[in-house]
């Protein structure tokens, strides 16, 4: 379940409180004041068999004693009455209930009794263990939360009850507003997915604001958060950035990959804004609503002290902005109207003496410069200017925190003098931030929206299909899981890489010391130098133990080499471990970098690719990034870019550029190779051997997961991977398309598409006139969440021209869709529609969609026609407000 019944918990009409009280301090006796005392205008019914009215209320003895069901029960009774509770309500026919109470756990099965309970009748449960729930729109505060929240268009999420006390305490404080604040407590049943899906779709939510301390459905939150971000902002804090890792693992990659990172590259594939604390997350929300995102962040400061303006740059450039150059026209500007001893550069410092109309001069002429982004105004209070003064002839001078179309905040140090000035500010809308490192961070907020929403929105250029060899991959794997094995070998490992197109040296494999030297004169015959390796499925660190030898040249040297191996594991008493030597091409490339590519598993976000510095020292010097699978260039090229090795693989001095599109085709390679194979858990490469002449990988490792479903897609992915097995070929009249699911690079197929749909067909698809789509429409329609959307283009032979598109987009739950069909114009008539449609319906009962719906125009009789021949109905339940569509219905 995602959204069902949902509407009950977050609108309800009618509210129950099972253990009303009137004990003073009790917790039954503290919700129904704060129930009552919210101005909730719906029903509300106390619930205690103890009582026969409270508070002015008739108190009943059950749920089912009610005269009415009720949308939401709020539950505050001992932990042993809940199950029986839950029952009733389901059985009365409730939809919505929260438990606040704590002390449910898993022990003595009572949350399992409750869900049981409640899967029965659809129940929906929010906690246990919560504050409560409270909608101040509606004046619901079913919470006992010691203040009531004031309405607002802010939405709030957390797994905390003390959190939300304290951030509603704060908020009061500043007068800030809600629009829903939900409490989510154990999240035994509904949890953060879930409520990012209702709250993406409430139009009084400007923005989303969390609180997490876990995430207990990946996949679930990342087409949730997904969704959401696309829409309005969404903010989190996380804990637990310094947590040490679950486990260590057999892997460099599982050593490195700590459950903070994964939460890292998840918020930052989902376009979440991750902020460091509770007060970041109200100055998030507060900045976000005030102004539009920054697409570069030139900040030009106006002060009236200098130091403070000196110690603004540095937080600014700590957090990525950018000093604006001054033009030397604002620089003349700025000589007429300042003292001769003011900065003449940015910080623009007017001097401590700054009446407001200095203030007001400078930060005007500031603001005409067409370097500037954005203004930090400051003041620090002296015996010579009135901060308020300032404050008030800054306030008359901006229009609606905007000075020429570019944002202006404000920071007034100091508390006494300063906090009048503050109030000034914010009535004008200028964002007042207390410290240069808060207004550094506002802005820096500014531009990571606008970077977080570009990223979700590009493209890649190009699709360059993979050439893998699946079968050959799956046999290596299912070989060695056979044999009851959990770890490859190096030359296994290597050769399912070498399945997938990534470059490995020749080796030769012998299990016997004494096959060794005819093993290295084959090798030797080309020239170059050998490496002898030691091949071991459970000994995984081979140079720890001394099990490698580099840099021979004849093979009686190769021989002496697999010698001194085994003799060395001998003397560690490991000897039984040593399966065979692996004589290998030795790869001299001395101005190359030594990269490490790996996979690991994360038990909410599953695998998990990692790229960054390789080499023996690859777990202290750290320089890596993960990225949740899977990727394609652009993701791949961005991994790339956020090490700071990257900078060395962009050569300097005597040494070329690497190849950059190599690496990605390995970080592609890797991706699809766990797309394809959900037995793999962790993977290294580590070498993989960089430079200009291309990229090889000199030592693989391969963990399996022997109780994994060995058929792909991988479905431990977080997000769900293109659907490639949903292409197929169709002639028609004697014409050829290629029917398959839309890509992202599909967007640049749509204008010559458009151009060739008649305004009327225009009309009829989107349901008014329509005459073009924006790109950022393009996008969204080309870059699908496909867990709960899809889309399949008809691509005609051989020109691979837009035919036709067809889509449907599910509500969260994947219970239901509904459909949208257009075809060029010139095209119809031949059945394409009817071919997209079959294809259509044909995936969407393969999803276990249960309803495809559309809503079509009335007077699109062609559109009507075709959907009764496939079997759709018309619904008779279509609004009389809506008089010119009906809805097509198809179970």
């Amino acid at each position: 379940m995602t959204i069902r019944n949902l509407d009950r918990a977050f609108a309800p009409r009618s509210i129950a409180l099972v253990g009303a009280s009137e004990r003073p301090g009790s917790l039954g006796a503290l919700v129904l004041s704060n129930i009552l005392a919210g101005g909730f205008e719906g029903q509300v019914y106390a619930i205690n068999p103890k009582y026969r009215s409270l508070s002015g209320l008739p108190c009943y003895s059950s749920v089912k004693d009610l005269p009415a069901v009720p949308d939401l029960c709020i539950i505050a009774t001992p932990p042993g009455t809940v199950p029986g509770i839950i029952e009733e309500i389901g059985a009365a026919g409730g939809r919505a209930a929260v438990i606040i109470t704590a002390g449910i756990g898993e022990k003595d099965q009572l949350k399992q009794r409750i869900l049981e309970a409640a899967g029965r009748h659809g129940l929906r449960i929010i906690g246990p263990n919560t504050i409560g729930i409270l909608a101040p729109r509606l004046g619901l505060n079913a919470s006992f939360s010691h203040l009531a929240a004031r309405a607002g268009s802010l939405a709030l999420l957390s797994q905390s009850g003390a959190i939300v006390s304290s951030i509603i305490d704060w908020a009061e404080a500043e007068e800030i507003g809600f629009s829903q604040i939900v409490s989510l407590g154990d999240m035994a049943d509904v949890d953060v997915g879930d409520c990012l899906n209702m709250l993406a779709l409430d139009p009084a939510t400007s923005a989303i604001l969390m609180y997490l301390e876990s995430i207990p459905d990946g996949r679930k939150f990342m087409s949730a958060a997904r969704a959401a971000a696309r829409i309005k902002p969404v903010f989190v804090v996380k804990p637990g950035r310094h947590a040490e890792a679950a486990r260590a693992a057999q892997t460099h990659t599982g050593a490195l990959a700590g459950a903070d990172g994964v939460v890292d590259a998840a918020l930052r594939r989902a376009g979440v804004i991750r902020v460091d604390d509770l007060e970041d997350l109200f100055s998030g929300a507060e900045i976000t609503a005030r102004f539009k995102p920054l697409e570069r962040a030139r900040v030009a400061i106006v002060t009236n002290g200098g130091g403070a303006g000196v110690l603004a740059v540095d937080h600014l450039l700590d957090t990525g902005c950018e000093m604006a150059a001054l033009s030397a026209d604002t620089i003349v500007a700025l000589d007429k109207i300042l003292p001769s001893t003011w900065s003449r550069a940015n910080p623009v410092d007017i001097i401590g003496d700054a009446p407001p109309e200095r203030y007001v001069g400078a930060v005007t002429a500031v603001a005409n410069d067409p370097n500037v982004d954005a203004l930090l105004v400051m003041n620090c209070p002296t015996a010579l200017a009135e901060p308020l003064a300032a404050a008030q002839a800054l306030a008359a001078a901006v229009d609606n925190g905007y000075l020429n179309g570019k944002p202006v905040m404000a920071t007034w140090l100091g508390e006494f003098a300063a906090t009048p000035a503050r109030k000034a500010l914010n009535a004008a809308g200028i964002a007042s931030l207390d410290t240069p490192t808060k207004a550094a961070e506002a802005l820096s907020l500014l531009l990571r929206w606008r970077r977080l929403g570009t990223q979700l929105q590009r493209v890649p250029e190009t699709f360059e299909s993979l050439h893998v060899d699946r079968a050959a991959a799956v046999k290596v794997i299912e070989t060695a899981l056979a044999a009851g094995r959990t770890m490859l070998t190096e030359p296994e490992a290597k050769a399912v890489l070498s399945a997938y197109g990534i470059a490995v040296p020749r080796t030769t494999l012998v299990t016997e010391t004494a096959a060794v030297e005819a093993a290295a004169l084959d090798l030797l015959t080309d020239g170059g130098r050998l490496a002898v390796k030691m091949v071991s499925s459970t000994l995984t660190h081979k140079s720890d133990l001394g099990g490698v030898v580099l840099d021979i040249d004849s093979a009686a040297g190769a021989a002496a080499a697999a010698q001194a191996i085994a003799a060395r594991l001998e003397g560690k008493g490991l000897s039984g471990q040593l399966e065979g030597i692996a004589v290998q091409q030795m790869i001299v490339r001395p101005k190359a970098q030594e990269l490490l590519v790996g996979v690991a598993a994360d038990p909410v976000f599953g695998p998990v690719l990692m790229f960054g510095a390789g080499g023996t020292s690859v777990e202290v010097v750290r320089d890596t990034t993960m990225e949740l699978l899977p990727v394609d260039d652009v993701l791949a090229d961005d991994m790339i870019g956020r090490t700071r090795i990257s900078r060395l693989l962009a050569g300097y001095r005597d040494r070329p550029a690497a190849d950059r599109a190599g690496i990605v085709q390995v970080l592609k390679a890797v991706s699809q190779l766990l797309i394809d194979c959900p037995q793999v858990r962790a993977l290294d490469i580590n070498p993989l051997l960089a430079d200009d002449a291309g990229v090889i990988a000199l030592d693989a490792r391969i963990e399996l997961d022997p109780h994994a479903n060995s058929a792909g897609p991988n479905s431990a992915l977080a997000i769900r991977p293109y659907p490639a097995g949903w292409s197929t070929p169709v002639t028609l009249n004697g014409n050829a398309y290629d029917i398959r699911p839309i890509r992202p690079i599909d967007a640049a197929l749509y204008p010559n598409f458009l151009s060739r749909v008649t305004p009327e067909d225009m009309r009829q698809r989107f349901l008014m006139p329509v005459r073009d789509l924006s790109r950022e429409l393009l996008v969204r329609l080309t870059q699908l969440d496909y867990d709960r959307d899809i889309a399949f283009v008809a691509l005609d032979r051989p020109e691979g021209e837009l035919a036709g598109i067809v889509r449907y987009a599910a509500d969260p739950d994947r219970r239901s869709a509904e459909f949208g069909l257009l075809v060029r114009s010139d095209l119809q008539g031949n059945g394409l529609g009817f071919a997209l449609l079959q294809h259509l319906i044909g995936y969407a009962r393969a999803q276990g969609i249960a309803e495809l719906t559309g809503v079509v125009l009335r007077d699109n009789q062609d559109m009507i026609a075709l959907c009764r021949r496939m079997g759709f109905v018309l619904d008779d339940t279509t609004p009389a407000s809506e008089p010119a569509v009906v809805r097509l219905n198809l179970a």
